[in-house]
C-alpha cells in the first residue's frame, strides 16, 4: 500500500475518496490505482527525480497522478489547461518530462504539444476519460497492466507548478520541501501542517472549484487529502451547482477566489435561500485582491467562516486573517504564519519600520527555499540572500505585526484569480506584421479584478480599425491561452518610451483606474 493512504484505505477503505462529475473511487481502490500507476511508471522508464506532465481537468485520476508521484520519487508538472499546444510543448521541453498523461478533453492540443520541436521523446503517453488513439495508450489499459502490489523503495516527490515571468515564458518553481526522494513521510507532516494551520479537519471532504493545475488549489485539496479529507471536485465552477454540492456532500472546507464570490452573489434569491450550509466549516480565499463590500456580503451571508490568506506558489502561505480580524482590520492580509517572517526592505536596502512601505520579503525558519528551473539568474534576482526570497510585492507591516499590501509587481495583471504577465503577451503582439510597438496591462473589471488592456504602436502606413483590433486579438490566441488575449485594443501614435526605452506604462493605464475611482 501507499505510505500516504493506506491508513485511510484500512480504515474506511469503502467510502469515497475521490469524486467527480464521473463517479467515485473509495479510499481502497485509490490505494490501488496509485498502485499501479506508480509501478506502469517505473516500467516505462522513470527513475527517481525524472518528471512527467499532467494536462488534464479536476477528475479523479489527476489525484492518483499526482499520488503517484508523491510515493514515487518524481516531479509532477500540472499543465495549464487552457494553454496552446506551442505553450505545453514549450512546459514538456523545458520540464524534461518523460511521459504524459492527457485528459481525453485536451487529446488534440497533447498530440500536438509532443510533436513540438525540442519535446523528448516520451516514454509513456496516456489519454486518461477515453480510448486509445495514434499516438497515446488509454490510462485504464495503462493501469490494467501494472500491478496492485504495494510498490517498494517509496520516495517523495511533489509538484514543479510553471509560473508566468515578467520576460520571456513560463518558469518553473522548484521547492526544496519536495525534493525528490526524501522520506515519504514528509508530505505526510505537511498535509498536516497545512490542515492544522489552516483549521481543515482531518476528517472533512474538501470541495474543489478551482483547477488544481494552479498551486493553491492543489495545496487546499491534496494536501488535506493526506491528512484525511475527501475530496470533491468539479472541472469548471458553476455558482448554483456549488451550493448544491456543499449541501449533498457535507462540504466541510472549500477554496475559491474573489471572481467566484462575485458570481455566487449574483445568484438569486431563491436559489440563495435554498442554500443550508451547515456543513461548511471554512472557506479559504486569497490569488487575488477581493473588493471589501463583496467580501462584506459574504461575510453577511455565509457567516465568519471566510478567511483570507496570502501568499504564492514561491513561497506557500505567508500570511492568514479570519472574518473578524479582518473586520477589525479592513485590508489587512493577517499576521505572518509561525515559522514564516516577513521583512520589509526599503529602496535603500535598510529594513523599514511600523507602517513604513517596502518590498516584501519572506523567509521560511524551516529553512525551505526555491530555484526556478533553469533560471540561475531570475532566482538569484528574487533572493535577498539564500532563504530570503521577493515576489516584487509592496506593502508594510503596521505596530501590531499585520501585513497591509499597498502595491504589487505593477506589470503584473490578476484577472479571476490568475496571475498574467504581460511581457509574454507583448512579446506575441509585436510579431504581427502591422505593430511596431506594444504595451500590456490591466485595467478595472468589476467581476474580474482586472481585464487584459493592450495599447499598440502601429508601423508606418497602417491604420486602426475595429477588424484590425479583432484580427490582433486573434493573433494573439493563435498563440497563447485565451484567458491571455487582450480584451481591447487602443491604437497609439507613439507608446511612452523614455529614451533609454523604458516604457511608461502609468501613461497608459492611469486613465482606466482613476475614471473607476480606483488607485494602483
Amino acid at each position: 500500500m501507499t505510505a500516504l493512504f493506506s491508513p485511510f484505505a484500512e480504515s474506511r477503505g469503502a467510502q469515497p475518496a475521490v469524486t467527480d462529475e464521473f463517479g467515485a473511487t473509495t479510499w481502497a481502490d485509490f490505494d490501488k490505482r496509485v498502485n499501479r500507476l506508480i509501478h506502469a511508471l517505473r516500467g516505462a522508464g522513470l527513475q527517481t527525480g525524472d518528471t512527467f506532465a499532467i494536462l488534464s481537468g479536476n477528475r479523479r485520476e489527476y489525484f492518483e497522478a499526482i499520488a503517484a508521484a508523491t510515493h514515487g520519487g518524481w516531479r509532477f508538472v500540472p499543465v495549464n489547461w487552457h494553454w496552446v499546444a506551442e505553450e505545453v510543448a514549450y512546459v514538456l521541453e523545458n520540464s524534461e518530462s518523460k511521459a504524459l498523461l492527457a485528459d481525453i478533453r485536451f487529446i488534440d492540443i497533447a498530440a500536438e504539444a509532443v510533436k513540438g520541436t525540442g519535446v523528448p521523446d516520451l516514454s509513456l503517453k496516456a489519454v486518461i476519460g477515453g480510448e486509445a488513439t495514434q499516438d497515446f495508450q488509454s490510462y485504464e489499459d495503462v493501469l490494467a497492466g501494472a500491478s496492485d502490489a504495494e510498490p517498494e523503495d517509496q520516495g517523495l516527490g511533489g509538484p514543479m507548478f510553471y509560473t508566468s515571468g515578467t520576460t520571456g515564458r513560463p518558469k518553473g518553481v522548484v521547492s526544496s520541501t519536495t525534493a525528490p526522494g526524501g522520506p515519504v513521510e514528509l508530505m505526510q507532516l505537511i498535509g498536516a501542517g497545512i490542515s492544522d494551520s489552516m483549521s481543515l479537519p482531518k476528517d472533512g471532504i474538501t470541495l474543489l472549484e478551482g483547477p488544481v493545475y494552479h498551486s493553491a488549489q492543489w495545496a487546499f485539496s491534496f494536501l488535506p487529502m493526506i491528512a484525511g479529507s475527501a475530496v470533491v471536485m468539479r472541472h469548471k465552477f458553476d455558482a448554483a451547482e456549488t451550493l448544491e454540492l456543499i449541501d449533498k456532500h457535507k462540504i466541510t472546507n472549500i477554496h475559491l477566489v474573489p471572481t467566484q464570490f462575485v458570481r455566487l452573489l449574483r445568484l438569486d434569491d431563491a436559489t440563495r435561500g435554498k442554500f443550508d450550509g451547515s456543513s461548511l466549516g471554512v472557506v479559504w480565499h486569497g490569488a487575488a485582491p477581493c473588493a471589501p463590500d463583496v467580501k462584506r456580503q459574504m461575510i453577511d451571508w455565509w457567516g465568519p467562516k471566510i478567511n483570507e490568506y496570502y501568499g504564492s506558489t514561491e513561497g506557500s502561505i505567508i500570511t492568514a486573517v479570519t472574518s473578524e480580524e479582518w473586520l477589525a482590520k479592513p485590508g489587512s492580509l493577517g499576521k505572518p504564519l509561525p515559522m514564516v517572517e516577513v521583512m520589509v526592505v526599503k529602496e535603500d536596502g535598510s529594513r523599514a519600520g511600523p507602517n513604513e512601505e517596502g518590498t516584501l520579503y519572506f523567509k521560511n525558519q524551516m529553512g525551505t527555499d526555491f530555484e526556478y528551473h533553469k533560471d540561475p539568474d531570475k532566482t538569484a534576482e528574487a533572493h535577498l540572500e539564500p532563504g530570503v526570497f521577493t515576489v516584487g510585492d509592496v506593502g508594510y507591516l503596521d505596530d501590531e505585526g499585520s501585513l497591509f499590501m499597498s502595491d504589487r509587481k505593477i506589470d503584473m495583471i490578476i484577472s479571476g484569480g490568475v496571475n498574467i504577465y504581460p511581457k509574454e503577451i507583448e512579446g506575441v503582439l509585436v510579431t504581427h506584421p502591422t505593430v511596431a510597438d506594444a504595451a500590456v496591462f490591466g485595467i478595472p473589471n468589476e467581476e474580474f479584478g482586472e481585464e487584459i488592456k493592450a495599447a499598440v504602436e502601429l508601423i508606418d502606413g497602417a491604420s486602426p480599425s475595429d477588424e484590425l483590433a479583432e484580427e490582433l486579438v486573434a493573433h494573439c490566441r493563435e498563440h497563447l491561452a485565451g484567458y491571455k488575449a487582450p480584451r481591447s485594443i487602443d491604437f497609439e501614435d507613439a507608446l511612452p518610451r523614455h529614451p533609454t526605452g523604458k516604457l511608461y506604462k502609468r501613461l497608459l493605464r492611469d486613465k482606466y483606474w482613476e475614471a473607476a475611482g480606483r488607485r494602483i
